[in-house]
């Protein structure tokens, strides 16, 4: 309201100043400010009367008479030319004083549509983190795809994956700086990417890629995809020239009480306040949810007041109350915690704001599911063991994993590890916490029936070649052998079916999974004679021969040798909540398309840890 009367103070000001420029007040002392009279020459004495002289034409370079300039202004009409007619539906001055600021700016065309100078401003292509040169895709891989077969690819990745090794084949291609495929908007493309990166619960790869677009450029779609990767970080100032730029696109109530804590951190802190109050008397959202935005917007305004947040009468958590909540540093109840789904572990495991017990907690879902890796398992554990204040099974981890590494003996140290598992049949997280450990274990006989569990949480972050040190200890046709027959980076020749046959024998996993997917990995990396491969699988009652639209769009994209078009399309095949959810001759497309484009390690890694989780 204060910037509305000032507009129409400076259009009243602005009429009065254009009257008083029309009759200009000399400022010369009295008598200067009159021209000079004309000298007049002497008569002559022939001449009978005095005859007027004109004065003299001024000579080149003679500075001219000062005489005053009276600049118009801008925008001002002459008075002779009348008042100035408004549009019809020009607003009064009292519906002004009611406009918020982004409406008074809209009136008088004064809202900006770019916010980077014109010589700052990025062009669509390429869009992405990783370059070709730091382990992204080549920038033209799905340029010359039909876009109607990238967008169903991406569009229907609408879940997490079960494989961690497909997890992280599919954020490597969704971060990669590409092209848009033939005939799709590169701004539909960056949505559809980060929207997928949202779905696997990578927030921070997503909130990455879709700054690399300019807000102006933005669009519906990319800007609920770069919301939802906003909120899942807890960023949600980041969000604010978007929301700026392209308030409109968004009518409902998270967005608008977004919009009030970008105006309170704008510097318009008392607006917003009162926006957000307006917000709680309307019900534009959930009281909990605009509770939460006051005390979020009130950090600009210095807490100026406080807001006291109760969770009395609420049912559910939701991203926004989440979120908001892990950026504020208010405990959220326990009984809306947990089982509250595995967006909120995906993104809790990573939210540096979290006390790092709660973050324990949420990381093995995290590793399992390949958002975390190894490396940042033993990180966060590390922080774990120094912080003297975590107490719990949390910190009971942490000082048992410090003595896998450290223990005298072999023996001492599997034992360390096996207290970290916590049970003989742990969880895929714990297991990709303990890679680094399994690894420094010496092969050794003694330690044979522990080698198929090792091996299995080496694999978990790939350290190949460190399983393969078993491979010399471990008999054939066990379950250790399965693992590194499928993990071998290079192998000669096929393997013979007597001892596929006897890994089957030993088998005693849940309707012999296990045995149906080392018989599919080992034929999709061509380690196993598919007749042989189809007769096993045949008596195991399934079948590597069935087709489905998704099985021929990989076949032709591994045809043309198409390695993104690939994982995109891995990913598609691969959504579900546990391994339960896949079948043999999925896992056998899956593994032979990857090893046809040169994603053998790819491949590789996911046939193991279909058979260590299967």
């Amino acid at each position: 309201m204060k910037r509305a009367l000032l507009i129409c103070g400076a259009v009243l000001a602005v009429s009065s100043a254009t009257l008083a420029l029309a009759a200009p007040e000399s400022l010369l002392p009295p008598g200067f400010d009159k021209p000079r009279p004309t000298p007049q020459p002497a008569p002559r004495a022939s001449a009978p009367a005095p005859r007027v002289v004109p004065a003299p034409a001024p000579r080149p370079g003679a500075a001219p008479a000062a005489v005053p300039v009276i600049q118009p202004l801008p925008g001002t009409a002459d008075e002779s030319a009348g008042s100035v007619a408004l549009p019809a539906n020009f607003p009064s001055i009292a519906q002004i004083e009611k406009m918020t600021p982004d409406q008074v700016d809209e009136l008088l065309g004064l809202k900006p549509k770019f916010d980077i100078p014109a010589g700052a401003r990025r062009a669509l292509s390429r869009v992405g983190v990783l370059s070709k040169d730091e382990g992204g895709f080549p920038g033209r891989a799905v340029a010359g795809q039909p876009a109607a077969l990238v967008r169903a690819a991406l569009a229907g990745t609408k879940h997490g994956l079960v494989s961690r090794w497909g997890h992280i084949l599919l954020r490597r291609t969704l971060v990669s700086r590409l092209d848009a495929p033939r005939g799709m908007d590169p701004v539909e493309f960056a949505a559809l990417r980060a929207a997928a990166l949202n779905t696997i619960g990578e927030a921070y790869p997503a909130r990455a890629l879709v700054q690399d677009v300019d807000s102006s450029n933005y669009n519906l779609a990319l800007t609920n995809a770069a919301y939802d990767a906003y909120v899942g970080t807890a960023d949600f100032t980041g969000m604010c020239p978007v929301a700026t730029l392209k308030g409109d696109l968004r009518s409902d109530g998270e967005w608008q009480l977004l919009r009030s804590i970008c105006r309170s951190f704008s510097g318009d802190a008392n607006e917003a306040d009162r926006d957000l109050d307006r917000a709680l008397w309307r019900g534009t959202a959930p009281r909990i949810d605009v509770l939460l935005a006051k005390r979020y917007a009130g950090a600009a305004a210095q807490g100026h007041q406080s807001v006291n947040i109760e969770w009395n009468g609420v049912s559910q958590l939701n991203h926004w109350r989440y979120a908001l909540s892990v950026a504020l540093g208010v405990d959220v109840p326990k009984s809306l915690r947990s089982n509250a789904g595995a967006w909120y572990d995906r993104v809790g495991a990573v939210a540096p704001a979290l006390p790092l017990a709660d973050r324990a907690l949420a990381a093995d879902r995290a590793a399992g599911d390949g958002i975390l890796s190894s490396a940042a398992m033993v990180d966060l554990y590390s922080q774990i063991y120094a912080d003297s204040e975590v107490e719990g099974e949390a910190a009971t981890r942490a000082d048992r994993l410090r003595e896998a590494y450290v223990a005298r003996t072999p023996s001492e140290q599997v034992q360390a590890i096996k207290d970290v598992w916590g049970s003989a049949t742990p969880d895929y997280g714990r297991m990709v916490l303990t890679a680094y450990a399994a690894a420094r274990i010496s092969p050794s006989e003694d330690l044979a029936s522990d080698a198929p569990m090792l091996i299995a949480s080496m694999l978990s972050a790939g350290l190949d070649r460190n399983a393969m040190g078993w491979a010399g200890v471990v008999p054939e046709g066990s379950a250790a052998w399965g693992l590194l027959a499928l993990a071998q980076p290079v192998r000669n020749g096929t393997i013979d079916g007597s001892a596929v046959g006897n890994y089957v024998d030993q088998d005693s996993s849940s309707g012999q999974r296990k045995s149906q997917f080392l018989v599919a990995g080992l034929a999709g990396l061509g380690r196993l004679e598919l007749s042989t491969a189809n007769s096993i699988e045949k008596s195991l009652g399934t079948g590597l021969g069935r087709e489905s639209p998704w099985s021929r769009m990989i076949d032709q994209a591994a045809a043309a040798n198409n390695p993104a078009l690939v994982a995109m399309l891995v990913g598609l095949g691969m959504q579900g909540d546990s391994w339960s959810m896949m079948t043999p001759r999925q896992l056998y497309l899956i593994v032979r398309s990857l090893n046809r484009v040169g994603l053998s390690a790819e491949a590789r890694m996911i046939a193991a840890e279909a058979v260590a989780r299967g």
